[in-house]
């Protein structure tokens, strides 16, 4: 006997809860689906007041281009399910961690100027992503891998404890309102996990150009006991010729903000 031509429509799916978290499309539609996913760790870790804000800006075609062709080789999603081997990702470089990277410039020329260093870069802004990989390629360098999402999971569920060299981070959103200041990315609960990834005489490198963030820093950082301060008197430190002077930096300087490197080491406890 043949089918019916008329088939029963079939039962309406269920209504979401009332209360159901639902993700907006640009956390869950990849833009490039064989390139960094738009939420790696999912929902399956807890939520948390976050230290950054994802931005949505245009992809050039050139970034675009380099996060297809490169991604696979050299990108990493932060999914929190698995513990990296820095060892093998980086052919056993000591590997230093960079907390946000912008548009990737400063990050490239770090690179370059160190070969014998691996850096790790992590950001959730896709065209950064893309552009960093797209000058990798254009240098020649091998010993950048670029790591999207959070950067608090990287740290507590994928990395292995005292296995970096150091840790960047250069010029976080300062998050000025009061109100936003428990946004900021350093705090005493990050550093103490941080202090937990990073192996004894490792360097905590941080710069700002936002006054109240850099007492605020100093004052955290002072207090931490996993570090000791760099410099003798105990305050701020000049800019090492490793770290290049970035656009955002540039731009600040015209403004008339003072930067502030800090530079602690992480003591052997």
């Amino acid at each position: 006997m043949s089918e019916s031509r008329n088939p029963q429509p079939s039962a309406p799916e269920a209504a979401p809860e009332a209360n159901a978290y639902v993700p907006p499309k640009w956390r869950t539609e990849p833009r490039f689906p064989d390139g960094p996913a738009p939420d790696p760790a999912g929902s399956h870790h807890e939520r948390r007041i976050r230290s950054f804000q994802p931005r949505r800006s245009r992809v050039t075609t050139g970034q675009g281009e380099a996060l297809k062709r490169l991604w696979g080789t050299w990108g990493l999603d932060i999914d929190g399910h698995r513990v990296i081997d820095l060892n093998e990702l980086f052919d056993g470089l000591p590997v230093v961690l960079e907390i946000g990277f912008g548009m990737g410039e400063a990050t490239a020329q770090m690179a370059a100027a160190d070969p014998e260093t691996g850096i790790l870069a992590a950001d959730v802004h896709t065209p950064g992503q893309g552009n960093l990989l797209a000058l990798a390629e254009r240098d020649g360098l091998t010993n950048v891998r670029v790591a999207n999402g959070d950067a608090i999971i990287l740290l507590r569920e994928m990395l292995p404890p005292a296995s970096l060299a150091g840790l960047r981070v250069y010029f976080p959103d300062p998050w000025p309102k009061a109100r936003h200041h428990k946004r900021r990315l350093i705090q005493p609960e990050f550093l103490a996990l941080a202090a937990t990834r990073m192996a004894p005489g490792a360097i905590l490198h941080c710069a700002t150009d936002w006054e109240p963030y850099a007492e605020q820093m100093l004052e955290v950082l002072t207090a931490q006991p996993e570090f000791e301060n760099t410099q003798a008197d105990g305050g701020y430190a000049p800019r090492p010729g490793f770290r290049p002077l970035t656009r955002f930096e540039g731009q600040g300087l015209d403004k008339g903000h003072v930067v502030h490197d800090l530079l602690f080491r992480r003591v052997e406890n």
